[in-house]
């Protein structure tokens, strides 16, 4: 018997076209009822359940009560970072589903990735905080300087809230469709908050879409928050 942490339990959770698709339907960070993932499984109430129940059981999801209501939710942003990994690689291999529609420019260029910021929009925050020196990399992962700290703060970021959270302050996450890293972790989520706060850019009704204003696409061109 082969010891260590069992990848054929979660390949098999995901890997299931139902489950799947229920999966990719909540890795833009809202919480779904078992109907509406049954609706975008296309499969029966009874048998979305049944599979809500297999990834609730193997971590992967987790549930939200609200009064009488239940919604499903990703576990947490780990899941998401595998998801948006697991697609990078279907995209890189060519496994492409058969059904494409006029969303996907606007997924490129900017989407959200569980909470946080991603697609083109998502790099370019990235790699302007890493060239302005606001976070630095020790190897793969990168760290808020001092600089960063101060910027953070000036933008209306509370960082002595996120730090306290057990969740890390930074991550960095695979764009699938850049092959590049976006900023996760408590701060991405937070800068993308701060940016719907300011009206910089709004989530697109029904998809994972993020749609910046023409004041927004600008504010990147502003010191720190665009490396071109």
């Amino acid at each position: 018997m082969k010891e260590g942490p069992d990848i054929a339990l979660i390949g098999a959770l995901i890997g299931d076209p139902a489950r799947a698709n229920m999966l990719l339907a909540l890795i833009g960070g809202r919480a779904l009822t078992a109907g509406e993932l049954a609706a975008v499984a296309g499969v029966t109430p009874q048998t979305a359940s049944t599979h809500l129940r297999r990834l609730e059981e193997g971590g992967l999801i987790r549930q939200r009560r609200q009064g009488r209501h239940r919604y499903m939710a990703l576990a947490d942003d780990e899941v998401g970072r595998v998801l948006e990994g697991m697609i990078g690689l279907a995209a890189s291999r060519g496994h492409h589903r058969v059904r494409t529609g006029p969303s996907e420019p606007a997924l490129r260029h900017a989407r959200v990735c569980y909470d946080h910021l991603a697609g083109e929009m998502g790099v370019r925050l990235y790699d302007g905080l890493v060239t302005t020196g606001r976070l630095v990399l020790d190897g793969d992962t990168p760290v808020l300087t001092g600089p960063g700290a101060a910027f953070m703060a000036d933008f209306g970021i509370d960082l002595p809230r996120l730090r306290r959270a057990r969740r890390p302050l930074c991550r960095a996450c695979l764009d699938w469709s850049a092959r590049r890293p976006h900023l996760a972790g408590s701060l991405g989520a937070a800068l993308l908050e701060g940016f719907y706060a300011r009206g910089w850019a709004r989530r697109q009704t029904g998809s994972r879409a993020v749609v910046f204003t023409r004041e927004g696409e600008a504010a990147f061109e502003a010191e720190g928050w665009n490396a071109s």
